[in-house]
């Protein structure tokens, strides 16, 4: 880590390209805090199971019998072989499909195959799944892999009063809303664009011209970025009849906008006044990140959804569009897709990073407050002691 003459930190090159870099940060970051794994509706029912990434380790959380959620690290205690894949379904127990060891729903183990039972020492009460940390928060699930994790209200208490009015439990996930995104990018690359104010105004002048980004608020939290911005006087004089897709019922009108915090590390939502997603990034390699949004809506009938659309549409004709007018199969600037966008700059910043004539300009080094503080935050996290 280097340091200018203001004192704020800034991270190397390296942070953004090495993989010993990168293999810190999976121990150092993504193994010491919560981890979103989907939403609470994911598992209703025993047997149900999810599974995430979350550092260097693979978590899954699964509901038993007594319909209480449990999380366990994702490894036989044999031989170590993974024994949940993805997400899915399983019965009254969960079997190792490399030496058929079977455990519990709550985790215990309860058979070994009988060539194991001939050696001694084998003693099932102390060879249950290692247990892992499953809570909620606004709707979401989320693991840590220690057993002892501290509190998810801890660790969000502070950011909650600046998230959205309203509480996204209550609306409804649409298939609409699920895309996921693999990005030739480092995934604080992704973070920093995501926490700049300053690029909206600019490259997303034809995108995302719906909220007013000079009136932009927002600061760091603990680790974690707030962040709100109002609708633009256009959109906000006749946001009842134009919005394409029904109001989220609860907010104020002078207090419409979008609240898009990033959670730390790489978890956005983006909280609007139609619309909640999440915004999950999973880094891959130093140079590669999955990107993974998901979306939920006002709990409305289909055809309040199709009268706001056909009522709206000639008003974002009139009003959205494309930043540069050439083919969008093979510019991204005139796909009219603010996501396109987007990853376009992650992955051009990303190639630039391999130039040996890149450099920061004095803007990025000494303005941008939200990016370096972010950086800080980082090179925080890398200096603790595991």
């Amino acid at each position: 880590m280097s340091t200018h003459s203001n004192g704020m930190p800034v991270l190397p090159k390296e942070a953004y390209t090495s993989q010993e870099w990168f293999d810190r940060e999976q121990a150092q970051i993504f193994s010491q805090t919560w981890s979103l794994s989907g939403f609470q509706e994911d598992i209703t029912e025993p047997g149900q199971y999810i599974s995430v990434q979350a550092g260097l380790n693979n978590i899954f959380i699964v509901m038993g019998r007594d319909h209480r959620l449990r999380a366990f690290h994702n490894i036989c205690r044999h031989r170590g072989t993974q024994l949940l894949r993805a997400e899915g379904k399983t019965h009254k127990a969960i079997t190792c499909p490399y030496h058929d060891w079977t455990y519990d729903l709550e985790g215990n183990l309860i058979s070994v195959p009988e060539q194991e039972k001939e050696f001694p020492g084998i003693d099932l009460s102390c060879n249950g799944l290692k247990k892992a940390s499953v809570d909620i928060w606004r709707g979401m699930l989320w693991v840590h892999p220690d057993e002892n994790a501290p509190s998810i209200i801890n660790w969000f208490g502070e950011v909650e009063p600046y998230l959205a009015p309203y509480d996204p439990a209550g609306l409804i996930e649409t298939e609409e809303g699920y895309s996921k995104h693999e990005i030739k990018a480092n995934w604080k690359i992704i973070v920093e664009n995501y926490i700049d104010g300053y690029h909206l105004a600019h490259l997303h002048s034809h995108t995302l011209n719906m909220y007013d980004h000079s009136k932009i608020e927002c600061e760091f939290i603990g680790p974690h970025f707030a962040f709100w911005e109002p609708l633009a006087d256009f959109y906000a004089a006749e946001v009842e009849k134009v919005t394409p897709m029904p109001l989220i019922p609860g907010i104020q009108k002078d207090k419409m906008g979008t609240w898009v915090p990033m959670l730390f590390p790489g978890i956005g939502l983006g909280e609007a006044e139609n619309s909640w997603s999440t915004f999950h990034i999973t880094p891959i390699a130093p140079d590669r990140s999955m990107v993974e949004i998901r979306t939920r809506v006002a709990n409305e009938s289909s055809w309040a959804f199709t009268k706001a659309a056909m009522a709206s549409a000639s008003f974002w004709d009139k009003h959205l569009g494309a930043k540069y007018n050439e083919d969008p199969k093979v510019d991204p600037m005139s796909s009219g897709d603010f996501m396109q966008e987007d990853i376009y700059a992650c992955e051009q910043q990303q190639k630039s990073l391999q130039s040996p004539f890149f450099e920061h300009g004095p803007s990025s080094k000494y303005g941008e407050k939200p990016v370096r503080d972010h950086q800080r935050v980082v090179a925080e996290w890398m200096e603790r002691k595991p």
